[in-house]
């Protein structure tokens, strides 16, 4: 049973992390190098689909981790696990206290009502995410040294 908590908690941990990752380094620049308001469109868009979604994939995560640390107590790697839980906390805790207010933002603006300086906030947006990208890879290392 613990193999199966294992699997899942990594598979869908990862998978987050993948998109995440894919929205730093593959998606942004995407849209950061469209002409003219595509790009702004563009996330103004993903802001509303990835906002509407992974609230519950962070915390599903989370609860995912938690029993898999309580359920592998006694077995090795749980320091790993326990580890990679506080990274996600914090990158949950940074989410909601820095990047959820500017995506809240952001998701609403159309090329008729977006603030002068919405590229600066994208841009901050974006150095924000690097760092959350940064714990949940960390996160996620742990979590599969622990499989280990």
């Amino acid at each position: 049973m613990l193999d199966a908590l294992q699997v899942v908690t990594t598979v869908a941990f990862g998978l987050m992390v993948g998109v995440e990752f894919s929205v730093a380094f593959v998606m942004n620049p995407i849209f950061n190098a469209l002409p003219e308001d595509s790009g702004q469109l563009g996330r103004a868009h993903g802001g509303r689909m990835l906002g509407a979604v992974m609230p519950f994939w962070y915390i599903g995560s989370l609860v995912l981790i938690a029993v898999w640390a309580i359920a592998g107590w006694h077995h090795g790697g749980t320091g790993l696990v326990v580890t990679a839980g506080g990274l996600l906390i914090v990158s949950v805790v940074m989410s909601l206290l820095l990047l959820v207010p500017i995506n809240n933002q952001g998701k609403t603006w159309t090329p008729e009502n977006r603030p002068e300086d919405w590229k600066e906030q994208m841009h901050r947006w974006d150095r924000f995410h690097y760092v959350r990208v940064a714990l949940i890879i960390a996160a996620f290392a742990l979590l599969v040294a622990a499989l280990v």
